[in-house]
């Protein structure tokens, strides 16, 4: 579709002035919707200040650094950590990530976590499978008075488990730093409802990358910050 190279330039990535209140992404998560309840859930994440850490885009293929390549071992790893979570189309762009979360029913193991969040506060009670000095997540809880896993929790503890292994290249690697945060503190999130739509969904997602010159997560691009409708 796109034949021009859309590279993320660091310095002029830095030069953006990033109005967090004007780009900001639009949550549509509902008041009195039950987010544990089993479904699928389509979640994009956007790196803090929307730099660029995680690859290029060239031609319309995401070529993954060393830390995109992190990324996506960390999002194909949660289903082996934490029962009841189911993975499906995943893409690491240059600066955000697009997925689709399956919550199932019945989770084995479900709780809150009790690892400090990316602010250093902890993020509920109970030890859960958070990650450990290694950047790995810890054992599962057993599965006794325990609550199932909700969206915000498993997106969570995916930003907990990368933050951590990126901070690790940082200081082993010489990966760039990011800056103050590695994830922004929201994430968008869309219920999907049928068929029809996760079809739709996942399409969007593998053809991310081929639409980078045009996507607004990209501070190249033309409509970089201009708020468009998703799948």
């Amino acid at each position: 579709m796109l034949a021009k190279e859309a590279k993320c330039a660091p310095d002029q990535v830095n030069a953006m002035k990033y109005d967090p209140n004007k780009h900001h992404r639009r949550s549509i998560r509902l008041v009195d919707y039950d987010y544990t309840q089993a479904g699928a859930y389509f979640v994009t994440v956007c790196a803090e200040g929307h730099t660029c850490l995680f690859g290029d885009v060239v031609g319309s293929e995401m070529r993954l650094n060393d830390a995109g390549r992190m990324v996506q071992t960390a999002w194909d790893e949660l289903p082996d950590h934490y029962p009841g979570v189911e993975t499906d189309a995943f893409v690491v762009m240059p600066n955000h990530i697009h997925a689709v979360i399956v919550l199932s029913p019945d989770p084995v193991g479900a709780g809150p976590c009790a690892c400090p969040n990316q602010n250093g506060r902890p993020v509920g009670a109970g030890p859960r499978a958070c990650p450990n000095e290694e950047g790995q997540p810890r054992g599962v809880a057993p599965t006794e008075g325990r609550r199932a896993l909700s969206l915000a929790d498993v997106v969570q503890r995916f930003k907990s488990l990368t933050t951590k292994r990126y901070a690790d290249g940082v200081r082993q690697h010489g990966w760039r730093a990011f800056p103050g945060r590695l994830w922004q503190r929201n994430y968008f999130e869309h219920i999907i409802r049928n068929d029809y739509s996760l079809d739709q969904i996942r399409l969007y997602i593998m053809s991310n990358p081929a639409s980078w010159a045009l996507d607004r997560e990209n501070p190249e691009a033309e409509c970089y910050g201009q708020e468009e409708e998703q799948p």
